[in-house]
Order: C-alpha cells, then structure tokens, then sequence
C-alpha cells in the first residue's frame, strides 16, 4: 500500500511538473531587472507596506508632497465625455501643452516650433517605445550598454530589427564621444539610436557641445535618434541660483534641466525622437501618461500603431495632467525637486564610500547611483550574490547585469562587465535610505569576519 501511495505521489508531481506547466506554445518572457529584484524580494516576504523593508531597487521616485513644493490638486470630476475612449495620439489640449513646454524652454526665438501635432500622448513610456518599435522598417538600431533594462525586451518585440551594440573602446568611459559616435553610426550603416539621457543606470548626462553633434550626426546621416529624457528635471550641478537661497523667483531664473530638442533645426524634418512623461520628472508614474515628441509624419505613425496595440492612454488622467504642465508650476516643482533629491543623493555617495563600495561615476543627474562592488570581499563582489545578501536582510538593490543589454542574447557574453557593479535608487524617501545603508552595513560585515 505504501508503495501504491508513492506511486500516486510520482504520478501527481509528473502533472504538476514544467512539461504540464510551460505551455510549450509560448516563448519564455523575461523579467526585466526591477521587476526581477522586487519579484525575488516579494518570495522573501517584501511588501510595500512593511517599514522593515528597505526598497533601494525602486524605478519610481517617492510621489509625496517635497518641502516647498507647489501644491498638486489631484481631486477630479469626471464628466460623461471623458468616460469615452481618448483619441490614440492623446487629448488635443494636452498635446499643446506639452508642445508649449518644450518651446519655452528649449525653442524659444526659434523658427520652428512645436505643434499640437508634434506630440503623442502614450500610456507609459515602455507602451510609447513599443509603439516605435512597431513603425520601424527593417533596419539596424543600435543601444549603448550600461543603459535602461527594458531596452533588451524592447529591442527584441519585431523580427524587423536588427539590434547592434555600440562598444566604448574605453569600458571606463562614462559616455561616447560625438567623433566616436559618428564613426560607428557611418561605419555601421545605423538607422537608429535609442539611449537614455540623462543615463540610466549611471547618471551621467550627454549635453552641451557634445549632444549638439549628436544631433548634428543624426541630422546629416538621416539617422533616427529616440532619446529617453525621463529623467531631465533631476540635474544637480546647474548655475542657477535656487530661490530658496535667493535666486529670482520668476520666468528668467529656471532650474538646470536638458533636452535635445533645444538642438533641432527643424522640428518636422529632424530625424529626432523624444520620449518624456510624467512618470519621473512630474513624479506621477501611477498616472501611465507619458508623451513622444517627434516630426509630424512620425506621430500620425505612432498614433496608427497605437490604434492595435494598446488604444491610447487613459481620458480623465490627461484631463488631471493639465495643471501640471503649467509652466510656472513645473518651474517651482523643479526646484524643489533638485533641492531634495540632491540631499538623497549627497547622503548616500557619502555613506556607500564609507561602507567601501567604489562610485567612480558621481551622477550629475537621475536618482541612481552606478556603484562597484570589486572592492569587497567575494561573494559580495558579484552583483547577483551581493544581491541575494542583501534580500536576506531585507534591503532591495538592482544587480548590474541587468543593464548590459543583450536583445535576444545574440551578444556572447562569457562574463558581464557590469557584474561587479550594483544600481543604488534614491528614488524612495529619505527614511529608506538611512535603513538601507544599516542593512547594507550588516551585510559587509558578515562576510568581512567582523
């Protein structure tokens, strides 16, 4: 009988194993890097709620009220209109809003400037990449690496694409040169580009001189440039004065912030791709209402694609989207965004240099910190083991790996240069960074005999 019962057992473990389970007619999905971290914390016991938690790892910036901030009124009458389906390239008044941010700030005294049709309104910025994934012909579209997790996903969707990497000659480089970057872009034939800048992971930012030939190469080489600027209100070395410290409070004196658009000739012939929204700089990622500012042409594409793929973004929250894009508004938010992320950012340099984790790369922008774990002793000078470590007491980090970007896997990659390499968040509020930085602490210390 007993052995019977075994039988029975083997017989319920084979229906329940992966030939049963896997469905062999799909193909495995991935998780990408955050969602990966929070996934195995969430197996460990981790909810958002618990305080003994300490989320590092978080793609999201804290959505509470920052001191001295414009207030945000989030109350909303929804009226039976917008109850209906939104247009699939957004609701026309938010798309001249949007249109009149970038000219003020980037275009002013400019001949050409944005329109209403110049914008796309997107639920999401990874649902706005799709979409122009989706336009794209059969072509070679090159990525850097480190750079943003979901562009492996991203650059895998259509069979069209043939993704290619851009290598550094010097692995140590925060950022390619322009005369590098034309090189490969001439040499490889590339039709297009997508990086994020200011960059995710490492917060370094392409601006200036350099980003103007960037734009330049493209333009000449008729080369499509999709700049993810998510994170362009959070630069912490501007020249302006604060006016909490006495800088004019008015339309003269505006934070530091960067956009390629200030570096297009032509806004409908420019082959420049601008993706933005109110996930990051508006620090609203649960509104799922983000934007791409394009040529004319590209964003009657983008709305037709968007018409099968995902219908639009959502109606009333575009209507709520409106004061925020007030332009005064976005001033004053935006310093006091700067002025608070700065102080995260400032504590947690500090501390991790205390605790041995090296930063060669200080950012200047984004709240990441790229932080090198080759000085500490093994395992923990493996992100993926790092990682584990730190779950165990209970503080989320994101492991290097993740964002050297492999579409496909069809780079072989025999060891990671980012595996030594771990993405600090101080996205989350303060209160989780001093607990994070304790368990960070314990965790060195276990393996360091102490």
């Amino acid at each position: 009988k007993d052995k019977d019962k075994d039988k029975d057992k083997d017989k319920d473990k084979d229906k329940n194993s992966s030939q049963f389970q896997s469905f062999p007619q799909l193909h495995k999905v991935p998780k990408t890097g955050v969602i990966y971290a929070t996934s195995r914390a969430t197996s460990n016991g981790y909810t958002a709620s618990d305080r003994n938690w300490s989320n590092m790892g978080q793609g999201a910036p804290e959505t509470g009220t920052l001191p001295n901030a414009p207030q945000r009124h989030f109350n909303l009458d929804i009226p039976l209109d917008d109850v209906e389906y939104a247009p699939v390239a957004g609701d026309a008044e938010l798309r001249g809003a949007v249109a009149r941010y970038y000219n003020h700030l980037y275009r002013a005294n400019k001949t050409s400037q944005y329109e209403a049709d110049n914008v796309c309104i997107v639920p999401g910025g990874r649902a706005g990449l799709t979409r122009l994934m989706a336009i794209l012909g059969r072509i070679q579209v090159a990525y850097f690496t480190p750079d943003y997790t979901a562009y492996e996903q991203t650059l895998n969707l259509f069979a069209r694409i043939n993704p290619t990497q851009y290598v550094h000659r010097d692995v140590n480089e925060a950022l390619m040169p322009s005369e590098e970057f034309e090189f490969q872009t001439v040499g490889r034939g590339v039709s297009a580009v997508l990086f994020s800048n200011p960059c995710n992971p490492t917060g370094q930012s392409l601006e200036g001189e350099e980003l103007q030939k960037y734009v330049h190469i493209a333009r000449e080489n008729n080369t499509i440039l999709i700049l993810d600027e998510f994170y362009s209100h959070y630069y912490y070395d501007g020249k302006g004065i604060d006016p909490e410290d006495g800088g004019l409070d008015d339309d003269s004196n505006w934070p530091k912030t960067v956009s390629s658009s200030l570096y297009i000739n032509d806004v409908n012939t420019d082959p420049i791709v601008i993706i933005n929204g109110l996930t990051k700089n508006w620090r609203c990622p649960g509104f799922r209402v983000c934007w791409i500012v394009a040529p004319k042409r590209i964003v009657r594409m983008l709305s037709s694609a968007g018409s099968f793929l995902d219908g639009g973004a959502n109606a009333p929250l575009q209507k709520l989207a409106l004061p925020l894009m007030d332009l005064d508004f976005i001033s004053k938010d935006t310093w006091a965004l700067q002025r608070h992320f700065r102080q995260k950012r400032d504590f947690l340099l500090r501390e991790l240099s205390i605790l041995g984790l090296k930063i060669a790369l200080e950012p200047t922008a984004t709240f990441y910190i790229w932080a090198d774990l080759s000085g500490l002793p093994p395992p923990l000078n493996d992100s993926l083991a790092f990682f584990e470590e730190c779950i165990r007491e209970k503080v989320i980090c994101v492991p290097g790996v993740f964002f050297d970007v492999n579409p496909g896997h069809l780079r072989n990659i025999k060891r990671s240069k980012c595996i030594s390499h771990v993405r600090f968040s101080y996205g989350p509020p303060m209160h989780n960074l001093t607990l994070g930085v304790k368990k960070i602490e314990k965790v060195i210390k276990k393996w360091s005999g102490e």
